[in-house]
């Protein structure tokens, strides 16, 4: 049987404005089934609004966006997709809700509303909270937790459901950099070991340069690049951040190192 090459998420022609601002420009792009995906780019770019767009959250100005080859209008398997937001983690310190049960509402979904969690559902929880490493607090308070740690538990509760497609806004910022090493080579791990189609956006272009299959970048207008061997990234990067901008690579343990200048 030939392999589906459909892909999970296309964007043709989008268009999306904030108010009265054209915020993503005439976007395009395919990803397929087992990428893993860097979404870059400046601040105030529109790297979270093109997220929310393809979320069916925002609506397009103009554009087809298809989800698993359906147009997003019609699209009615969302819960093939998970998304984490850059604001997952800002509530109140002093919420009482434990990690594992923060984790078990992943298992919650509009068509089991108000079901009570099977011993399938209560394993499932217990195998991703060992899965992100969270076993050591899974009775804490969600409030008791770094955020780093804070993170992960939005990872695995986006995770325990099984979807195809994760979607991160940021997930990791602000935190260690030690930490955010660790939590990229875990997405990595999921990638290779689940299939699991991730788009992540970013502001960490070693980890996007040195882990992930394709790199989008955002700033208005879209441009999209595989990075492989041969990926030579100044002009991609300077189409968004400027031609003032100048780019230094250093060797890494993975690929290369970068940092602007």
């Amino acid at each position: 049987m030939a392999e589906d090459i459909t892909p999970i998420l296309e964007v043709e022609n989008l268009d999306i404005s904030r108010g009265s601002e054209l915020v993503v420009k005439n976007a395009s792009f395919k990803i397929f089934k087992g990428e893993y995906v860097g979404m870059i780019g400046p601040n105030g770019g529109g790297k979270t609004t093109l997220l929310l767009g393809i979320l069916g959250v925002l609506k397009p100005d103009s554009g087809i966006i298809k989800m698993f080859g359906t147009d997003a209008r019609t699209f009615d398997q969302w819960e093939r997709v998970a998304y984490v937001s850059q604001n997952a983690v800002n509530f109140d310190s002093s919420f009482p809700m434990t990690v594992r049960e923060m984790v078990s509402l992943g298992r919650v979904g509009r068509n089991n509303l108000g079901r009570k969690l099977s011993a399938e559902d209560w394993k499932a929880v217990d195998e991703h909270i060992v899965l992100l490493g969270l076993e050591d607090v899974a009775n804490k308070r969600i409030g008791e937790l770094s955020g780093g740690q804070k993170q992960r538990v939005f990872v695995a509760k986006a995770l325990v459901r099984g979807p195809e497609l994760l979607l991160l806004d940021e997930p990791i910022a602000g935190v260690d950099p030690t930490v955010q090493e660790a939590f990229y080579k875990k997405l990595s791990d999921l990638n290779i070991q689940r299939k699991l189609t991730i788009v992540i956006v970013s502001h960490d272009m070693a980890a996007v340069f040195c882990r992930m299959s394709k790199v989008i970048c955002v700033s208005r207008e879209v441009n999209v690049s595989e990075i492989n061997e041969d990926f030579e990234p100044t002009e991609l990067l300077r189409k968004a951040y400027g031609e003032h901008f100048h780019f230094v690579f250093h060797k890494h343990e993975c690929r290369g190192d970068f940092h602007s200048e």
